[in-house]
């Protein structure tokens, strides 16, 4: 690798920065499209030298910092990872800020969210090209602030101020295990990431549990999950960037980067397997009692980084990595689609208010099925090839039983939810008197994009990068066990609509009410919360103020009064026993005077 490619690297970064800090009045949005447009086209050039010849570089500048352990200094890593990240990011946020322009035309500050969207792309960036922990964690930090800005970009609504708060506060949780993990390896490793690599063999407990809290908590695993269908409060094209190549898959890019120390901790391993796959089935059964369109997308993103949690689990951090790259181009595309179905509906969001948008909107709703199709692993679409290898490398491994049906579940599922999408829009009767809009010009280039990437990028990556194919034997069964799967999902989604589309509605029952929004997702940030405000409540009340404070306070004081007043005087206020006393007194005493 030849030094052009730092170059190059520096220039994009330099030309993003720029972008974000000219003056708001004198900001040209196509501008800012045409930098990201040009910033993609030139971060081909080192991933075409990647391909040719498989190196890694490291970049360092002088040190920032001196101290007497360590020196503190902006280092850059440009491996397969970053240099294959980065091109997907530019190209997503290009696309994404393009159809923002449309999306966004009537908000007064529209300037100021694409600056916001660029700056989330670079903090992105950041983590990405991170080679020690400083710097990722400056990064880390960076994707969490934007996505607290953004998701509460419409600040007037109650419920978008409460989704910012959520993704800040659960993200804040999974901060916790970044600064453990940094801690220790401050103390007992080393802050650069070589030199942490190098010395993976001596693995211990405590870094390894950090980095899976991160994870748990930017990756929305099972746990720390309710804050991402929250964020869908957010406008649309925060969504897309969100869900498909930046924070989201931040803490599943963090276990892939620093894997080798993951490696040798069995346990460790153990417990991604497990979540990964409890994430991936939760989220999809989630996600088919959804009506709200954005919401099923977002849960099928956590099913989605289940699936990649479970091959970091299973020693295959490639696969992971293969998985999230293909997987943001066509998350990226169905939440846009969304976007411009909601938009032409006058933001109806409900998916059983749509209906027969084939005809009036004919681009969306093929780059929509496109999409769905990627979604659910269809043969030669860009979701197969990272799909399907999952499922016969978990299927050919010595995984436990229950990871691999649960995942199959999950399969079957998503290919349900990914049909009903496509059958309750497109095809089924309108039940709105919204009248749709005619589809807008200026979102097809952006989408055409997405949709040839959600096609072809699975094939092109398949043909540049696997020289030397292996063939591992395996029977047919299980070679076409996620196909089996898909299809059987699909079958019973168009069963389960012809059942349900003609009867009446019916009171929901205890498991939908569970895997639904009411029960499942306010578990940890409802029933918990309400319990402990409510014994904290009773704590407060009946300990300190009708236990404490009125034991020291009225009747501490009147006992200990009561107990003086006896001891100085002999008063008892028995009036008459004085009286009586008194002029019995008085008697005797006149009687022994006058005798």
């Amino acid at each position: 690798m030849d030094l052009t490619t730092p170059t190059i690297i520096l220039a994009i970064f330099l030309s993003l920065t720029a972008s974000t800090i000219q003056p708001l009045p004198k900001h040209n949005l196509n501008n800012t499209k045409h930098t990201l447009m040009l910033m993609f086209m030139i971060s081909m050039i080192p991933l075409n030298t990647l391909l040719n010849h498989d190196s890694e570089l490291t970049m360092t500048l002088l040190p920032l910092i001196i101290t007497p352990t360590e020196n503190i200094n902006i280092t850059i890593t440009l491996d397969t990872l970053s240099l294959t990240f980065i091109p997907v990011a530019l190209f997503i946020t290009w696309s994404i800020t393009e159809f923002s322009i449309w999306y966004m035309a009537s908000d007064p500050n529209i300037n100021k969210f694409i600056k916001y969207l660029i700056t989330f792309l670079i903090t992105m960036m950041i983590i990405i090209t991170a080679n020690n922990m400083y710097q990722l964690f400056i990064g880390w930090e960076g994707v969490g602030i934007m996505s607290f800005l953004l998701i509460g970009w419409w600040g007037a609504r109650s419920s978008a101020n409460t989704a910012a708060l959520q993704a800040i506060i659960y993200n804040r949780i999974g901060d916790i295990g970044l600064i453990l993990t940094s801690t220790w390896l401050m103390t007992f490793s080393s802050m650069n990431m070589q030199e942490l690599l190098i010395q993976y063999e001596m693995t211990n407990l405590i870094p390894t549990m950090g980095l899976m809290a991160a994870a748990i908590g930017k990756s929305a695993q099972f746990s720390l999950h309710p804050w991402l269908p929250a964020a869908m409060e957010g406008p649309t094209p925060v969504s897309a960037l969100l869900h498909s190549s930046t924070m989201v898959v931040a803490g599943v890019f963090l276990l892939i980067r620093l894997h080798p120390i993951l490696n040798n901790s069995h346990s460790m391993k153990m417990m991604c397997l497990i979540l990964g796959a409890t994430t991936t089935m939760f989220a999809a059964a989630a996600a088919i009692t959804q009506h709200d369109i954005k919401k099923i997308i977002a849960l099928s993103t956590t099913s989605q980084l289940g699936l990649m949690m479970t091959m970091l689990g299973l020693n295959q951090p490639t696969l992971a990595f293969l998985h999230m790259t293909m997987h943001s181009f066509f998350k990226a595309l169905l939440f846009l689609c969304s976007g411009s179905f909601i938009h032409n509906l006058n933001n109806e969001q409900d998916l059983r208010m749509m209906g027969n948008l084939l005809k009036s909107a004919p681009m969306t709703s093929s780059f929509t099925i496109i999409a769905s199709l990627s979604l659910m692993g269809m043969p030669f679409l860009s979701g197969f090839y990272s799909k399907d290898i999952i499922i016969e490398t978990m299927a050919n491994s010595h995984v436990n039983l229950w990871a691999l049906t649960i995942t199959l579940i999950a399969t079957t599922l998503s290919a349900s939810y990914s049909m009903q999408i496509i059958l309750l829009i497109l095809t089924g009767p309108s039940h709105t008197h919204i009248k749709s809009h005619k589809e807008a010009k200026n979102i097809i280039p952006p989408l055409t994009r997405l949709a040839l990437t959600s096609i072809l990028i699975g094939s092109i990556t398949k043909l540049s990068t696997l020289q030397t194919p292996s063939f591992t034997t395996m029977p047919k069964t299980i070679k076409l066990l996620a196909l089996t799967m898909t299809t059987l999902g699909i079958a019973l989604s168009k069963d389960f609509m012809q059942t349900t589309l003609s009867s009446f509605p019916q009171k929901s029952q205890t498991i939908n009410l569970f895997f639904n929004q009411l029960e499942f997702f306010n578990i940890p940030h409802g029933a918990m919360t309400m319990k402990t405000l409510k014994s904290s409540q009773q704590i407060s009340t009946e300990l300190m103020d009708l236990w404490t404070l009125e034991n020291y306070g009225p009747k501490g004081l009147s006992n200990s009064f009561t107990q003086l007043i006896l001891l100085s005087t002999q008063q008892k206020n028995m009036i008459k026993n004085y009286m009586t006393t008194f002029t019995l007194t008085l008697l005797i005493s006149l009687t022994l005077i006058s005798t």
